[in-house]
C-alpha cells in the first residue's frame, strides 16, 4: 500500500510521550493506537526520558483510500453541472435541424467544450468540424448579416425588442421582408431575446417605521353631522409627461369636499404638512376634529403629530392593510 509521511503538532507529540512514560503503556501499544511508527514514537519518549524535546518526526501511515473515489465524484459532479447548463441554454435548439444545432455549439463554443455539446445534442463531433471547415453558403452568410443587425438593434433599443418588431426592423434594414419565425430562432439561438422591463410600482404609504401608531378611533363612521368634526387624509400620485406627481389631499366627510391639497415630485414630510396648513389655515377647526389616515410614515412622524396636537385634534389611523378603514378618501 502507498505510505506517505505525516507530521505532527508539539502538542501531539507531547501528549503522546505522556501516554508511554505517565501512563505506563508499552511504546507499540501507544503507537497502534494513534496509528503512528512505533519507531518514532521510541524516539520521542527516548528524546523526552533525556530532557530533550521530541523532534518532528514522521509517521508513515496509509494513505486514505476515500481520496481516489472523492476525486471521482468531484469529477462527476462537474461533468453533470456542466450538462445541466448546456441543456438548460440549449432547450430552444434540441427539436431542431443539424444546421441550427452546429450553430449554437458554435455560438457557445467558448462556454462548454465541443463534444459535451454535440453528445447532449444528439449531433456527431466530426459533423460539426466538417461543417464547421466548410465555406460558407449563401445563406449562412446572410444569416451572419441578419444576427449582426439583430444585435445592432437590441444594443440601439436596450435589448427591449421581441420578435415582432425585430422582424421589422432587420427587414427596413434588409431592404426586404424576413421572415418572422426565422428571425425568432435566430434570436432564441444567440441569446439575444427581449429583455422584459419591469413596471414601475408607486409606492405612496410606506408603514414600516418605527413611529408610533394611533389606533383607529373612526371605526369606519363615516357619518358627520357639522362641518370640521371628522376629515380623512391620503396621499396619491398622478403620471405626467414630466413624471409622477404626488399629491396629499384632506377630506371633510360632512362636505365630502376637500379642504387641504398640496402637489410635490416627490413625497416629502412638507407634502403632508403643507396639505394640513392650508386646512387649518381655511376652515380654523375648533378643538375636538377627528384626523384619520392611513399609517404612512409622513402622518406618523412627530412632526405631522405635533401639529395635530397643538390644536387638540384627535388622531386615528387605518389599521394594517385594511384600505377599507379610509374608504371615502380611497
Amino acid at each position: 500500500m502507498k505510505r506517505v509521511n505525516r507530521h505532527y503538532p508539539p502538542e501531539f507529540r507531547k501528549a503522546s510521550v505522556q501516554q508511554v512514560v505517565d501512563g505506563g503503556r508499552s511504546d507499540p501499544a501507544v503507537a497502534r493506537s494513534l496509528e503512528m511508527s512505533a519507531e518514532t514514537l521510541a524516539n520521542w519518549v527516548a528524546r523526552a526520558r533525556r530532557g530533550e524535546a521530541p523532534t518532528q518526526g514522521s509517521m508513515r501511515g496509509p494513505v486514505s483510500e476515500l481520496e481516489p473515489e472523492v476525486t471521482r465524484l468531484r469529477q462527476e459532479v462537474a461533468k453533470l453541472r456542466m450538462e445541466k447548463g448546456i441543456l438548460k441554454k440549449s432547450g430552444g435548439v434540441l427539436r431542431q435541424g443539424v444546421d441550427v444545432k452546429y450553430s449554437w455549439i458554435e455560438a457557445h463554443i467558448g462556454s462548454y467544450p465541443v463534444r459535451p455539446m454535440c453528445e447532449l445534442l444528439g449531433v456527431s463531433a466530426s459533423g460539426f468540424y466538417t461543417a464547421r471547415s466548410r465555406a460558407p453558403a449563401a445563406r449562412t452568410a446572410e444569416q451572419v448579416r441578419i444576427v449582426a443587425e439583430i444585435r445592432r438593434a437590441q444594443a440601439r433599443h436596450q435589448g427591449r425588442y421581441g420578435r415582432r418588431r425585430m422582424t421589422a426592423e432587420v427587414g427596413a434594414v434588409l431592404g426586404r421582408p424576413v421572415n418572422e419565425k426565422r428571425i425568432g430562432r435566430l434570436m432564441r439561438i444567440h441569446g439575444l431575446g427581449s429583455r422584459k422591463r419591469r413596471r414601475f410600482r408607486v409606492v405612496t404609504t410606506d408603514s414600516k417605521h418605527l413611529h408610533p401608531v394611533a389606533p383607529n378611533v373612526l371605526g369606519r363612521d363615516f357619518e358627520a353631522t357639522a362641518p370640521n368634526q371628522k376629515w380623512l387624509a391620503d396621499l396619491t400620485y398622478i403620471p405626467t409627461d414630466e413624471g409622477w406627481l404626488y399629491l396629499a389631499l384632506l377630506l371633510d366627510l360632512f362636505s365630502r369636499k376637500l379642504v387641504g391639497w398640496a402637489m410635490s415630485a416627490t413625497v416629502p414630510q412638507e407634502l403632508t404638512l403643507a396639505a394640513l396648513a392650508v386646512a387649518l389655515g381655511w376652515r380654523n377647526p375648533a378643538p375636538g376634529l377627528m384626523h384619520h389616515s392611513d399609517r404612512g410614515s409622513q402622518y406618523a412622524a412627530s412632526d405631522y403629530r405635533k401639529v395635530l396636537q397643538a390644536r387638540g385634534i384627535t388622531v386615528s389611523m387605518s389599521r394594517k392593510g385594511d384600505c377599507w378603514d379610509n374608504a371615502p378618501m380611497e
